[in-house]
């Protein structure tokens, strides 16, 4: 029967799914397979490195096969000349999160691109509706990678933002893994969700073998929210957005002790011998809570269908009690 719903109308796609632009893991390869399985695919630019949109711009483009696709940037990372050079290559919508999007709006509008803001509290939920933005995404706090360090979770979360927002399109994001969280989205009155761990399970992602394999066999349990690796790798992460991921080494010797962390002299030169000698991942393993819904690695082309048909059977079934 298919799935519409203002998210899909608004970008002329066939599900309510999203792809999480997941900065430097959802490069061109896995942003075009979704896009071409009837989703919205978003490249994860994350500060927009020149050198990275150079090699997986073309990827998108070339993979793509014309369908709607868009772009998204960490908000408080980027500045007007990434935006510019960005819309010369006409995404269909630009998605902006973690920050003040205000700067951006106008010529983002200006280039006809459709604006997504991505909202972590109810705070930047009212900014978003009054910026006028197309589509805000509502993140809980069961996702991976980065959020609010003082947020909500995603099933009381959405619905609030979905009255706040009306009748701006909400996507929900967070802990979203399978058909059936695709499904409760749309019934807590969002138009679509986002998901970003999903897709890292995939064979077009760009993340380590042994990341994917993580995060197919983790546990939800296994997942922390924390800044210490963001310290411990001088990232200029703003406070206040702490980062979801499954377990680490330097978590498990510093956790509580980020003041220290901050000021020890030599704790990030540890941090990066320990990862030239490879005893300890390049990349924190960004991981949501759902991450025991995720067991398999198959094509991101593929997996949105089959999101989306397991959405249709838990609504058809819960209309059916």
């Amino acid at each position: 029967m298919g799935l519409s719903t203002a998210f899909t109308e608004l970008f002329g796609v066939e599900h309510p799914i999203a792809l999480a632009p997941m900065g430097g893991s959802a490069g061109g390869a896995l942003t075009a397979a979704v896009s071409r399985g009837g989703g919205l695919g978003l490249l994860g630019s994350g500060n927009g490195d020149q050198d990275w949109l150079a090699r997986e711009l073309p990827v998108l483009v070339d993979e793509c096969a014309g369908n709607p696709w868009g772009i998204g940037f960490q908000t408080w990372a980027i500045d007007d000349g990434v935006i510019a050079r960005t819309l010369e290559h006409n995404p269909t919508a630009v998605m902006l999160s973690f920050g003040d999007a205000g700067p951006f709006v106008e010529p983002v509008r200006s280039a006809g691109a459709a604006l997504i803001l991505q909202v972590t509290d109810m705070a930047e939920a009212r900014r978003a509706v009054d910026l006028g933005a197309d589509v805000i995404v509502a993140q809980g706090t069961e996702a991976g990678g980065h959020g609010a360090r003082h947020g909500r979770s995603t099933l009381p979360f959405v619905p609030l933002v979905v009255d706040l927002a009306a009748p701006v399109p909400v996507l929900a994001a967070g802990g979203i893994a399978d058909g059936r969280g695709v499904a409760a989205a749309l019934a807590l009155g969002a138009a679509g969700a986002l998901l970003g761990t999903r897709f890292q399970a995939t064979t077009e992602a760009l993340v380590a073998p042994a990341t994917a394999r993580a995060i197919v066999e983790g546990r939800g349990e296994d997942t922390e929210r924390n800044r210490v690796l963001d310290i411990a790798r001088a990232s200029r992460w703003p406070a206040q957005y702490t980062a979801r991921t499954l377990g680490h080494p330097f978590l498990d010797e510093w956790r509580g002790r980020e003041g220290e962390l901050a000021t020890a002299p030599h704790a990030q030169e540890a941090y990066e011998d320990a990862v030239a000698q490879g005893k300890i991942p390049v990349l924190p393993q960004w991981a949501s809570q759902a991450i025991d819904l995720i067991n398999d690695l198959p094509s991101a082309a593929d997996l949105v269908g089959t999101l989306a048909a397991q959405a249709e059977d838990a609504l058809a079934r819960a209309g059916g009690r």
